[in-house]
């Protein structure tokens, strides 16, 4: 009989964003100097991504997924046939690290778009940039630790643990980690468009 403790202790398994990048370059037959025209970078900044030697800001990332014609979160997938139902353990989320954060996905492997799952984590005073995110559905902030202050409109919620959020994603609406420590919290995006990717406004420029 297997010891559950053992299997929840594991480390989570890192999402290999430049591995991912290679694959999906490849896959579309293009050279690193096509994918630098296309999207604005340079060689070399492609080339130490895709080698793991570089950890890209969302804005990068944004910019390769506008020049790739592909979502920003095809970037965090794993590897694998995907399913209709995601058990994972605790301790074993794949996660993507970024500059100012991570980001840990609830629903990997899911064949579920509908609904968009994360455990994120912010460090101190990082925030969603200057310009307000809208997009469709709904959206969902439980606040595990720290304190996260969301703009919505002209009202302002801070949430402390245990504080959750729900509302509207079509209100402009914007959020920061207010204190000097890591925040963390889930967060559940559920876009009405199967087209619209609401993640990769949420982490711009100037945040994560």
């Amino acid at each position: 009989m297997e010891n559950p403790v053992e299997e929840s202790s594991a480390a989570p398994d890192e999402v290999n964003v430049g591995e991912n990048l290679r694959r999906i370059r490849e896959a579309n037959n293009l050279s690193l100097r096509a994918l630098a025209e296309r999207s604005g970078l340079a060689i070399n900044t492609l080339s130490l991504i895709e080698n793991g030697k570089s950890s890209p800001s969302v804005s990068t990332l944004q910019q390769l997924a506008g020049a790739l014609d592909i979502p920003i979160s095809a970037f965090f997938e794993t590897t694998g046939p995907r399913k209709n139902i995601a058990h994972i353990k605790g301790r074993q989320r794949p996660r993507a690290i970024f500059e100012h954060g991570s980001l840990e996905d609830l629903g990997a492997g899911s064949v579920i778009q509908a609904v968009e799952p994360f455990v994120v984590t912010l460090d101190p005073q990082a925030d969603s940039g200057r310009q307000e995110i809208v997009h469709t559905g709904y959206e969902f902030i439980y606040c595990l630790e720290g304190q996260i202050q969301y703009t919505i409109g002209k009202e302002k919620y801070l949430l402390e643990p245990g504080d959750s959020l729900l509302f509207e994603a079509h209100l402009p609406h914007y959020w920061q980690n207010l204190g000097q420590a890591e925040a963390r919290s889930i967060l559940v995006m559920v876009p009405s468009d199967e087209r619209d990717h609401p993640l990769e406004r949420h982490f711009a420029e100037g945040s994560v």
